[in-house]
């Protein structure tokens, strides 16, 4: 072909060469958000008479014998001759229809829909975001921040009075439920606290033991 082809990876061909459907379509996509437009739809004649031919073919098998499966042959061969070219030029008329749809961007080089075009700047949303829209997120991220910072000041005086060295058990080996390091399950009501500490030794006690396994201090 002599002229260049463009959209050369946004593309989708939809074209069906066979059957009663056959024809050209190709839909076109934004690189920014995705947004699809499809080319009107052009009949491909040549596969559609190939398919008309097959069905009648096949009705009528019994009486056309050998030689109406030939001719049936001899259509789906001409219409697949042709498909190839007959794409080619539905292709670039198609292209012709899309660039009133889609802009291509001259710093990144993808193709954005008109929604995704910064007209002012002649190139795309992605090179050049609005400066309100931007502005406005810029505001919102700046909130979201100093709450989260706030929050974390708040959480980091809480802590002190949070006792890291008591070990928590956090799923119930009763029944598997969460247990989020309550005393007891919420579950099954097991209880999943840790055994207490042994007031001499300072040694786990385990559940129902009546002495300190450590220093054999009476519980």
């Amino acid at each position: 072909m002599s002229s260049e082809i463009y959209f050369s990876n946004n593309y989708r061909d939809l074209c069906q060469e066979h059957g009663t459907g056959a024809g050209f379509q190709f839909e076109f996509s934004c690189r920014r958000c995705q947004d699809t437009w499809r080319s009107a739809f052009e009949p491909y004649t040549s596969g559609r008479v190939a398919g008309w031919l097959g069905k009648g073919v096949n009705a009528a098998y019994g009486m056309l014998g050998r030689g109406g499966y030939g001719m049936s042959s001899a259509a789906d061969g001409l219409a697949g001759a042709g498909f190839g070219s007959a794409r080619d030029k539905s292709f670039q008329r198609a292209i012709t229809n899309a660039e009133g749809h889609f802009n291509r961007c001259p710093r990144c080089t993808d193709y954005v829909c008109n929604r995704c075009w910064n007209a002012a700047q002649g190139i795309c949303l992605n090179c050049a975001p609005d400066t309100a829209a931007e502005a406005l997120a810029a505001q919102q991220r700046g909130l979201n921040d100093m709450v989260s910072e706030r929050a974390y000041t708040v959480g980091q005086q809480n802590g002190q009075a949070f006792d890291v060295t008591a070990p928590r058990q956090l799923v119930c080996p009763q029944c598997g439920t969460e247990t989020r390091g309550a005393a007891f399950c919420s579950g099954c009501g097991h209880r999943v606290a840790q055994p207490d500490n042994c007031a001499s030794c300072s040694a786990p006690i385990p559940e129902g033991a009546a002495f300190c396994p450590g220093c054999g201090a009476r519980r």
